[in-house]
């Protein structure tokens, strides 16, 4: 692996082109001035055969648009108005990251780190103040070993593509992560990552076992060199934050070669309301196999015409046969009515398919289209979370229907925990939501009508059904979870209030894991050069 570079020869030449970028720096820099000195830079840092100027893109370059757009998932985000990178990388081996890291921190200029586009709120890749964007999507190798029963997934992997190579050489085992096959792996991993086997296997966190990272200091390192407590730290809490995750290495889990899939959807008219009292007593203490997710959406009315309802869709993933969940459902969860014609049983990878586009599995879609990086389109959107600690009670849930009914379009989605969740202890990993929460609450809206006043009036109704949720979920702090990013619970400044602002959003993300993350980051990157609106902040 090629290692910057140390003679006495490249040490002059480094001082003096740092000497240059001062010169060229004093003003506000451009896309122009910067560009031919980090190119040089890279040169001087990376011992690379690649021609750097095909993975270094100014914005003058014909395909800056497409690079920077390709991966921007939410098209709030993807404007004319939308502050640009001055430049973007797009490094191919880790020497190109370590040199980029170095690059960067000696011009003096930010980095986002994108791994995937998923990103609510953008922060991987647009910026108040000048910054590079380093995307690793071509950093996108996934190993799998089953003799060993693990892979090594590097950040610019999808999960798609980790189940697809998973599947290629075992059908009976799987990994614990998310549901949308063009998630990033480095945001989703070093966030918590999880997926409709939580109950069952935890977090993708939670089967971590190795990672590589470059360091503010362009060192790489493995889980040995870098320490048990940066190890934990990236674990759940934010890569971005500590440096620039490069892969995670993790334990492969078993799966059946048979699942059971389902969905069963009621309105209000038919009886919605109770079926969530009973769903909230069922879906956290019934048998770890089992995941059922509960949407929870407003809905044109069909018994009673120019009126609004609300639907109830549970989703569900079972890692055995159809008969058996048949079985224990028509004992624990009567109200539901789940039938055997209701499943469908069929493969892990089917599941995996089925969860992303129930229609394309229905037509015999292929396990190769979760190889398929590209969405058509990216309609604007809006998230928000809350864990739930204590049911809900049905006087509750009807006021809080009309709420939801009232705002127009915001939905919810409800996540239950239990099983192995509640196994691992709240500190394990940076990830501290834990025993006691019933389930994860996700505020859900999406739109098409780019316009200010739509984007605002949507804003304003998840912002609002959010404020009345307040009585019903976890309080001193109100948890968040960090990969529902939101930045109306707090944003960084970076200024002398720089750790009680990150306090605000990062007990509500952390719990009482925060200070220890702050400890960590402030020994591995005392001057904050890997920061975002909502990192971690060093000690005040």
């Amino acid at each position: 692996m090629a290692k910057p570079k140390t003679c006495l020869a490249h040490l002059s030449q480094t001082l003096f082109l740092l000497i240059t970028i001062s010169a060229t720096f004093a003003a506000t820099p451009t896309s122009e001035s910067v560009y031919p000195t980090f190119l040089q830079c890279l040169k001087n840092y990376t011992n690379s055969s690649t021609q750097l100027n095909n993975i270094v893109f100014s914005q003058t370059n014909s395909s800056f648009s497409t690079v920077l757009q390709n991966h921007i998932r939410n098209a709030r985000f993807n404007t004319t108005s939308t502050p640009k990178p001055l430049i973007i990388v797009t490094p191919l081996e880790e020497s190109h990251v370590q040199g980029t890291v170095i690059c960067a921190k000696s011009i003096g200029i930010q980095i986002k780190i994108r791994s995937g586009g998923h990103d609510y709120e953008g922060i991987s890749y647009i910026s108040d103040e000048p910054f590079i964007i380093l995307d690793l999507f071509n950093i996108s190798k996934v190993i799998v070993d089953i003799e060993k029963e693990s892979a090594v997934i590097q950040a610019g992997a999808t999960l798609g593509e980790v189940y697809y190579r998973i599947w290629e050489k075992s059908k009976v085992h799987g990994f614990p992560a998310g549901v949308c096959p063009t998630v990033g792996v480095g945001g989703h991993i070093s966030g918590g990552g999880y997926g409709n086997m939580l109950r069952k296997y935890g977090l993708s966190v939670d089967n971590v076992i190795d990672a590589q990272i470059v360091d503010v200091q362009g060192r790489l390192l493995d889980r040995k060199s870098m320490g048990e407590d940066l190890f934990w730290a990236i674990k759940g809490g934010g890569g971005a934050s500590f440096g620039v995750v490069l892969s995670y290495t993790v334990k492969l889990v078993s799966v059946p070669g048979i699942v059971t899939i389902f969905r069963v959807m009621k309105t209000l008219e038919e009886n919605a309301t109770d079926l969530v009292v009973q769903w909230q007593k069922v879906a956290p203490n019934t048998d770890d196999r089992l995941f059922m997710r509960l949407l929870l959406q407003p809905v044109s009315s069909k018994k009673v015409k120019k009126t609004k309802t609300v639907r109830a869709s549970v989703v569900a993933l079972f890692l055995g046969g159809a008969d058996e969940v048949v079985s224990i459902l028509r004992n624990e969860f009567p109200l539901l009515g789940l039938k055997k014609e209701d499943c469908n049983e069929t493969s892990w990878i089917g599941s995996v398919i089925w969860w992303n586009d129930a229609d394309a599995f229905n037509k015999g879609a292929k396990p190769e289209t979760l190889l398929d990086r590209n969405l058509n389109s990216a309609s604007l959107g809006k998230r928000k979370s809350d864990y739930v600690q204590k049911a809900i009670s049905k006087h509750d849930l009807e006021s809080i229907w009309k709420k939801m009914i009232e705002q127009g379009k915001v939905g919810f989605v409800f996540n239950p925990y239990g099983g192995k969740m509640a196994e691992i202890a709240s500190d394990a990993t940076p990830f501290p939501h834990r025993a006691g929460n019933l389930f994860k609450m996700q505020y859900s809206v999406n739109w098409n009508d780019p316009s200010d006043a739509a984007t605002q009036n949507f804003l304003n109704q998840a912002k609002n059904l959010h404020s009345y949720m307040t009585p019903f979920v976890s309080s001193n702090p109100r948890s968040a979870y960090i990969n529902y990013r939101d930045l109306d619970i707090g944003i960084n400044h970076f200024d002398k209030d720089s750790f009680e602002e990150g306090k605000v959003y990062g007990t509500m993300y952390f719990n009482n894991n925060f200070d220890r993350l702050v400890k960590i980051k402030t020994a591995v990157d005392p001057e904050n050069f890997f920061r975002n609106e909502q990192s971690i902040p060093v000690h005040a």
